[in-house]
């Protein structure tokens, strides 16, 4: 099952056309880094996610919001004194991505390091 991880970059240099799975959309850097980052935390602002993470407000936002579309995380927007805040949380759905994913890249690790031994 290793070569699973590799499927969707295999069928782009074939010219398929991927789908966007949980296990896909989390697998890119940034996006990794925010669900990691909401799974243990209850829930981080815009403002503390993008200082945590150093990335731009437009890099922030784009990722997120594919995080959001796909039912991963949730955002709630407010205002207060004026000024808008954004929260974001982990839902069920995103947390057992993660833990797939998990436990995916703990088979692969797994399966490399009893091959070198």
């Amino acid at each position: 099952m290793l070569w699973c991880h590799y499927r969707r970059e295999v069928q782009q240099l074939m010219g398929r056309k991927t789908r966007d799975t949980p296990r896909d959309l989390i697998s890119e850097r940034t996006r990794l880094a925010i669900i990691s980052a909401l799974a243990v935390n209850p829930s981080l602002s815009f403002s503390e996610l993008k200082h945590l993470l150093d990335v731009t407000d437009g890099n922030l936002s784009v990722h997120a919001r594919k995080l959001e579309d796909a039912k991963l995380i949730q955002c709630k927007k407010s205002i207060a004194n004026r000024m808008s805040r954004t929260v974001y949380r982990i839902t069920r759905s995103g947390r057992a991505a993660l833990e797939d994913y998990l436990n995916d890249m703990e088979e692969l690790i797994h399966s490399i390091r009893g091959k070198n031994k």
